[in-house]
């Protein structure tokens, strides 16, 4: 298993050949993107077929960059890095960001390079704000990640401005997000439209700190040390906006509620109707 530090490089005498074809995974140093590539491994899995490497693209820790919004930036993603390098992947080639992303055979050939290794930010005589890595997550779960739980993560994110990380996923999701449910949110100023329904892993669990399920406890895993809530609510399948927009603003008072307690700082105000 390769470690977080030196991760083994795809060399081109690796590289597939028609008779031994091989599968790479690409993602990107984030939550989601790492989590839904788990996911996908986990189906290759079930049916006998396990990646070759997995890729990390776009990578700013690899770049080092020196801007200081940009260098937050990707202290915040060591603990995704990691989390590739040590549980999902025997092979890691990590691509560092660049504006144009790499897309075809020769961009791919930069897989050939030597790895590339995170570095290591340590302290630099200067008072740091938390990183991204340092801030507490919160994971909203329902059955379909197509209403209740897309409402809590977003209205989670517009308050919290930053001071916490927010993920949703379904044990069962559907296949779009709940028309009306976006409706309901882009009367408040939160646009949905990049969303959609992420299947619940145990990787996306475990790397919470909080997870608040919404009608499907039993299909959430449980872990040591982990805040486990179960807020009731009605589900909006099915319904009209007017019937979700009282749905969408109990979630609210709960989620500035949650966020208080978890930055002990007052909520902003509620969205705008």
């Amino acid at each position: 298993m390769a470690s977080a530090g030196r991760r083994p490089a795809i060399s081109p005498s690796d590289s597939p050949t028609p008779a031994t074809p091989r599968i790479l995974l690409v993602t990107l140093p984030e939550a989601t993107p790492v989590h839904e590539a788990a996911a996908l491994q986990a189906d290759l899995a079930r049916a006998g077929i396990k990646p070759y490497a997995w890729v990390v693209n776009q990578s700013l820790a690899a770049a080092a960059p020196t801007d200081p919004l940009l260098a937050a930036r990707a202290g915040s993603e060591g603990r995704y890095l990691t989390e590739v390098a040590t549980r999902h992947a025997d092979r890691t080639a990590v691509l560092a960001w660049s504006p144009a992303p790499p897309v075809g055979a020769e961009a791919l050939a930069q897989l050939a390079a030597p790895p590339v290794d995170v570095p290591d930010r340590g302290d630099q005589g200067t008072t740091k704000e938390p990183t991204v890595a340092e801030l507490p997550e919160v994971l909203f779960v329902c059955v379909h990640n197509a209403g209740r739980s897309q409402m809590a993560a977003a209205l989670l994110h517009h308050h919290g401005a930053g001071t916490v990380r927010v993920t949703s996923a379904g044990s069962a999701p559907a296949a779009q997000i709940n028309p009306a449910v976006r409706e309901v949110m882009n009367e408040i100023g939160i646009d949905l439209s990049h969303e959609f329904p992420k299947r619940l892993t145990t990787d996306a669990v475990e790397s919470a700190d909080v997870v608040i399920t919404m009608g499907c406890g039993d299909a959430c895993p449980v872990f040591p040390g982990k805040r486990y809530l179960d807020w009731q609510l009605e589900d909006p399948a099915g319904r009209a906006a007017a019937e979700i927009r009282p749905i969408r603003d109990d979630i609210d008072v709960r989620v500035r509620a949650l966020l208080t307690e978890l930055t002990n700082q007052p909520a902003d105000a509620p969205p705008r109707h």
